[in-house]
């Protein structure tokens, strides 16, 4: 098999749009426990306590939850040069825009899903002073827990018309390793879900299926904590905040994560996780999964829940009959 050359280093951002600014504002920053940044026109940059980056989160003022885009870093300067000619290459022509808050000159294109996504190298770093300034020097800052503490974005999860071509163009246009997918439990040749990553986590990106007429949807983003037990501390935080969890806790058997889903006041859904596996094979082979098999749930004991299929911005589905995607077969 042919091996991806690895042209992305990461994920560096999200871009949300929320029709409730100030209330999503007080979200992350209090509840989730993101530091600010800066702001700039309607937008205020967040990130987490561990990231070194000058932001992981664009909080953007908009109509309705939405993505406004999605931020690759790639692997070096000439990985930047050589990942643009490989999308020019298959037709996905975006155009350069000038330096930004937090990093430098972007390519921006529309990806498969109709995301509007964007790759750059020049970074901007922080570091923390005053009495944030970091203990230990490879920390931007001191860590001083606030809310649940996240510590850094992990994924983000984009729906598509087409799962397993998506993962494809990700994998043979951007390096991207495609680690593996679920298929439905009525037709095995049927993606329901696929995971594919820039590094050794299981995936920094997921692509789920998009079942409306609408494109560019997000389906959720997810930050990241130190420990498994501190994602069912941060769910005790969450609801001692009256704030109600919508699917979870509970551990994937795609990535083994322990996870639970939420919803931020503007409406759109966050997963907070931590564990997982690393792999480092750069030949690595995709693997199949079959909802029974635990692909979704590793415990096979949730139904997935009927909100759990919405994703951002909102728009009606296609057909009123919503499909057993991600659970195992009766």
């Amino acid at each position: 098999m042919s091996v991806p050359e690895r042209l992305l280093s990461q994920l560096a951002h999200v871009e949300l749009l929320t029709p409730r600014p100030d209330e999503s504002l007080w979200f992350f920053t209090e509840v989730l426990g993101l530091e600010e940044s800066g702001r700039e026109g309607q937008s205020v940059f967040l990130r987490g306590w561990g990231e070194t980056f000058h932001h992981s989160l664009q909080l953007t003022e908009g109509p309705e939850p939405a993505l406004g885009h999605v931020g690759w870093r790639s692997a070096g300067p000439e990985a930047l040069e050589r990942a643009v000619e490989s999308l020019e290459a298959v037709g996905y022509r975006g155009g350069w825009t000038e330096a930004a808050i937090g990093h430098g000159p972007a390519y921006r294109f529309t990806a498969p899903g109709g995301q509007v996504e964007e790759i750059f190298w020049e970074v901007e770093r922080v570091k923390a002073t005053g009495e944030l300034a970091p203990l230990f020097p490879h920390r931007p800052q001191r860590f001083r827990p606030r809310g649940a503490a996240v510590r850094q974005l992990d994924h983000v999860t984009l729906t598509t018309g087409d799962i397993l071509a998506d993962a494809a163009f990700r994998r043979d246009v951007l390096g991207f390793r495609f680690t593996g997918w679920t298929a439905a439990p009525d037709d095995p040749e049927l993606c329901v879900f696929a995971q594919c990553t820039t590094n050794e986590q299981a995936h920094d990106l997921g692509l789920g299926p998009e079942m409306t007429e609408r494109t560019g949807r997000v389906h959720h983003f997810a930050y990241w904590l130190d420990q498994r037990t501190d994602v069912l501390r941060a769910a005790d935080v969450l609801l001692d905040y009256g704030i109600e969890l919508e699917y979870g806790p509970g551990q994937h058997g795609m990535g083994e994560i322990t996870y639970f889903y939420v919803r931020e006041p503007g409406g759109a859904r966050v997963e907070l996780n931590s564990g997982g596996y690393r792999n480092y094979e750069p030949d690595l082979k995709t693997v199949k999964w079959q909802p029974v098999q635990g692909s979704n749930d590793w415990y096979r004991t949730m139904g997935f829940k009927d909100s759990m299929y919405e994703a951002f911005p909102p728009a009606e589905p296609k057909s009123s009959v919503k499909p057993d995607l991600f659970n195992a077969a009766k």
